[in-house]
C-alpha cells in the first residue's frame, strides 16, 4: 500500500528540525505497517488556519490523481485547525478513496472530524485570546504591541551572552526629522503627492527603504494609518484600533475598525517626535480638506484640488462671465468664445502679465487709504449704534431675569408651604422657560471688534510680504492660498485692442489678512495686532 506523509510547523519560532522529527516518526510507523512511502509533503512556518500552503495543495492534487492510498501525519491538526477545512479535506480524500491516518488519533472517521475539528478551532480561538491579552499587557507598559513604524528602532538590552529585544523602542533621529518635515510642509499646504515627489527627489528613503508614495503620507485618518495619522509621533500609543478577520474564500486577513471604546491608549512621552501645535495644525487641515471633498460632489472635489497657477479659476470674462482659461501655451482666452462660440470676446492675454498686474493692484489699488478710512468711520458709527442697543438689551434682560428668579422662588416657597403643586405647575414651567431664554440672551457673544486705523497700511505690508514669499519654494504654497483668499474674481473685459482688468477683492479676506485681535488695556475694546503672514 502506498502512503504519503505530511508534516508542518506553524511558527518562525519553531525549529526546522520539527519537520524532520515528524517525518521520522511517520516513516517508522509506515515501516511497521509495511507501507511504501510514495511521497513526502512539508510546509515550513505556515499557520494551520489556512489551506493556502504549497505542500498541502500538492498533497491534495496527488491524492485526487490516485498516486497513493493513505495520507499519514503526526496529528489531525497538522492538516488544518479550521473546522470547515478539516471537514472538506476528509470529504474530498474519502471521495478519492484515500484514507487519513494519524499517529495521535489512528484511522480518521467522521467522529474524529467533528470532535477534533471543534477542539482544534477552539485551540486557535484560545490562542488568539491569550496572545491579545499578552499584547495588551505589553502596550499598557508602553512597549510595542507588534510591528515597528517609521521613525523608531528596537532598543536592544545587552544581557550576559548577547543583546535581546524587550519590546522597547527608541527614536531614529534622521527619520524623526523627516517626519517633522512632512508635518510642517503639509500644514503649510503642500499636498501628499508633492511631498512624496520632493522626498524622492532628495533621495530620502521611505519606510523599509522603499520610495515614498502619497498614500504612505496621508494614509487613512479613521484607521490611524499613514505618517500624518500616527499618534505615536505625539507620544500616544494606540493599540487595538483595528481587528482582522480571515476571508473564508481567499484566506486573506481583512482589517475592520474597532469602536473607540475598545482602543487601548498609553502615554509614551519619550517617543514624541511632533509637538501638539504642529499636530493640531495638520488635523485642522485634514478636517478642512474632508469638508471640501465630502458628499460625493465632483465640484466640491475640484475645489479641493490645488490650483495649477496662481490665479487659476479666478479669471473671468467681463462679457459673458465665463472662465478665462489657458488656451494656447501660456495665453489665457475666454472658454465660451474659443470652444463654444457663444461669446464675442476673442482677446487673449499672457498669464504672467495677468499675475503681475493683479499683484500690483492687490498691493496698491485695493484697500486705498482714503477709502478705507471712510469705511472705518462708517463702520465705527454703525458699531457704536449697535453697541448702545446691545447694552440696553443686556441691562433690560438682567432686570427681567432677576424678576423671573424672584417669581420662581415665590412659587417654590408656596409649594413648601402646602399649596398643591399641580395648581401652579404651568406657571412655574413658563417661568423656567423664560429664565432659560434670558440666560441664553445674556450669554450671547460680544460685539465685533474695532478696526485699527493703520489696517490699510498693514494690509499693503502683508501683501508685499506674500509676493516675496511666492519666490520661495518652501513658502510658495501657503502664500498662494493667502493671496487667493483676498480675491473674489478677476474680470477681463475688452477695451479697444486691449483687455481691461477689473479686480474684485474679498473685503473679509483683506481684513483678516491684516489683523489679529486683542483687547486694549485702556478701553477694553478689541483692537488689532499687527502680524505679517509671511516674510
Amino acid at each position: 500500500m502506498k502512503v504519503a506523509i505530511y508534516a508542518r510547523y506553524s511558527s518562525d519560532n519553531q525549529r526546522d528540525a520539527s519537520i524532520a522529527d515528524q517525518l521520522r516518526v511517520c516513516r517508522e510507523y509506515a515501516a511497521r505497517q509495511e507501507w511504501t512511502v510514495a511521497e513526502e509533503f512539508t510546509d515550513h512556518a505556515v499557520s494551520g488556519a489556512t489551506l493556502l500552503r504549497a505542500g498541502f495543495q500538492a498533497l491534495m492534487r496527488d491524492a485526487l490523481d490516485g498516486r497513493f492510498d493513505v495520507v499519514l501525519a503526526e496529528a489531525l491538526d497538522r492538516f488544518s485547525r479550521d473546522q470547515e477545512d478539516t471537514a472538506g479535506l476528509f470529504k474530498r480524500l474519502t471521495f478519492a478513496g484515500v484514507n487519513i491516518v494519524t499517529l495521535a488519533e489512528g484511522d480518521i472517521t467522521h467522529l474524529h472530524v467533528g470532535l477534533k475539528g471543534t477542539m482544534n478551532a477552539l485551540f486557535l480561538k484560545d490562542l488568539a485570546d491569550k496572545t491579545r491579552r499578552g499584547l495588551r499587557g505589553r502596550v499598557e507598559l508602553g512597549k510595542s504591541g507588534g510591528g515597528l513604524c517609521y521613525g523608531y528602532q528596537v532598543r536592544r538590552v545587552t544581557s550576559p551572552g548577547e543583546p535581546t529585544a524587550t519590546g522597547d523602542r527608541e527614536i531614529v533621529l534622521v527619520q524623526a526629522e523627516v517626519i517633522r518635515r512632512i508635518f510642517r510642509d503639509y500644514a503649510a499646504g503642500v499636498s501628499p503627492m508633492a511631498l512624496a515627489k520632493r522626498l524622492n527627489a532628495d533621495h530620502v528613503p521611505g519606510p523599509g527603504g522603499a520610495s515614498w508614495n502619497p498614500s504612505t503620507i496621508h494614509g487613512n485618518p479613521a484607521r490611524g494609518t499613514g505618517v500624518l495619522n500616527n499618534e505615536l509621533y505625539v507620544g500616544r500609543l494606540v493599540w487595538n484600533r483595528l481587528r482582522y478577520a480571515k476571508d473564508p474564500d481567499t484566506g486573506k486577513a481583512v482589517s475592520r475598525p474597532n469602536p473607540p471604546s475598545q482602543w487601548v491608549t498609553t502615554s509614551v512621552p519619550d517617543l514624541r517626535v511632533v509637538d501638539d501645535e504642529l499636530w493640531n495644525e495638520v488635523k485642522a487641515r485634514q478636517a478642512a480638506m474632508r469638508r471640501i471633498t465630502s458628499h460625493g460632489d465632483p465640484s466640491r472635489f475640484n475645489r479641493g484640488r490645488r490650483p495649477k497657477f496662481l490665479f487659476s479659476g479666478l479669471t473671468k470674462c467681463g462679457e459673458c462671465g465665463g472662465g478665462y482659461v489657458i488656451y494656447w501655451h501660456n495665453r489665457l482666452a475666454c472658454f465660451a468664445a474659443r470652444s463654444r462660440g457663444t461669446c464675442t470676446n476673442r482677446h487673449t492675454i499672457s498669464r504672467k502679465e495677468v499675475e503681475e498686474r493683479v499683484l500690483v493692484a492687490l498691493r496698491d489699488k485695493l484697500m486705498r487709504r482714503d477709502l478705507f478710512e471712510e469705511f472705518c468711520r462708517e463702520y465705527v458709527r454703525e458699531l457704536n449704534r449697535l453697541r448702545i442697543e446691545h447694552r440696553a438689551s443686556i441691562s433690560h434682560g438682567r432686570t427681567e431675569l432677576a424678576g423671573v428668579e424672584r417669581e420662581i422662588h415665590k412659587l417654590v416657597q408656596a409649594i413648601k408651604d402646602g399649596v398643591p403643586a399641580l395648581s401652579i405647575k404651568d406657571e412655574l414651567l413658563s417661568l423656567e422657560s423664560r429664565k432659560a431664554q434670558l440666560q441664553s440672551r445674556l450669554e450671547a457673544p460680544e460685539m465685533p471688534e474695532l478696526l485699527h486705523p493703520r489696517m490699510a497700511e498693514v494690509y499693503r505690508q502683508t501683501v508685499g510680504s506674500l509676493c516675496l514669499a511666492l519666490e520661495n519654494e518652501e513658502s510658495r504654497t501657503s502664500a498662494v492660498e493667502a493671496i487667493r483668499a483676498l480675491i473674489e474674481a478677476i474680470m477681463l473685459e475688452p477695451e479697444g485692442d486691449q483687455l481691461k482688468i477689473t479686480l474684485k477683492g474679498d473685503l473679509a479676506g483683506m481684513l483678516s489678512a491684516a489683523r489679529d485681535s486683542k483687547r486694549s488695556p485702556e478701553t477694553g475694546d478689541l483692537l488689532v495686532q499687527i502680524k505679517l503672514v509671511a516674510g
